[in-house]
């Protein structure tokens, strides 16, 4: 019987996913080898929300160590390639997974890795457009009598946590689908729970922007209540088209 049907072993399973992760891990490296190239332009890109605010004479950031910005350059490198690289990584989860479903279901396929992808740089275009700077602003008023001085290791970490939580965040209408079309829930319940949703929204908002100032959380904490509304009706839409396709002679 061929391989497509008949159901895997355990060392078939582990045989994928090893080759799938290699590939993952190859897509990775070359994503990882083209940003090292431009890593300069990129560097001035991240710093464009943080110094927009500052004086020019202060557009520099600090270091500790001899050695401090050569690893943090190859640390922010090494994750701009990931984000870079996630439609190619998505696209093997989705193929280590695919073997496991049904025929029509494998025909999600590339709207999964498209939505998954969408979302997520979505979200980090967001970030860096709106809340990025709006955080910064309200720090940089907060601490206008004292002197700034701020190192590539620290600017690098709150940045990326923010870019990081709201990327996942937007992923959200994506969960919802996936949610709803395996049948763990249903679009009829998640609605019933609007009221938590924005509990959770703005509980979330707090966890994920280190900030904690009100303005920052309200800017993250509106979008994903506007994403889960939107992931709801995705699976509105989707239900509807099944319910049609289960009646039609």
């Amino acid at each position: 019987m061929p391989k497509a049907y008949r159901e895997m072993t355990f060392l078939e399973h582990f045989s994928e996913l090893r080759s799938r992760l290699v590939k993952a891990f190859w897509g990775l490296l070359v994503a990882f080898a083209v940003v090292s190239i431009y890593i300069d332009d990129i560097m001035k890109f991240l710093f464009v929300p943080y110094f927009q605010y500052l004086p020019e004479a202060q557009r520099k950031l600090a270091y500790t160590g001899i050695t401090d910005v050569f690893f943090a350059y190859m640390k922010i490198a090494a994750v701009i390639a990931v984000f870079a690289a996630s439609p190619w990584i998505f696209y093997q989860l989705w193929a280590f997974i695919a073997p496991g479903l049904k025929p029509k279901e494998k025909r999600w396929a590339v709207p999964f890795v498209l939505g998954t992808s969408f979302f997520f740089l979505l979200g980090l275009v967001f970030c860096y457009l709106y809340v990025l700077p709006f955080t910064f602003k309200f720090f940089y008023d907060f601490n206008k009598d004292y002197v700034n001085v701020v190192t590539l290791d620290y600017f690098w970490s709150f940045e990326l946590k923010f870019l990081l939580g709201i990327g996942l965040v937007f992923e959200t209408p994506v969960l919802i689908f996936l949610l709803t079309r395996l049948g763990i829930v249903s679009t009829r319940t998640l609605l019933k729970q609007w009221r938590w949703v924005i509990v959770g929204a703005f509980t979330i908002s707090a966890i994920i922007t280190p900030s904690g100032d009100p303005v920052t959380q309200t800017i993250v904490a509106v979008p994903m209540i506007a994403l889960y509304g939107f992931g709801l009706l995705i699976s509105w839409l989707f239900k509807k088209r099944k319910e049609t396709a289960d009646v039609s002679p």
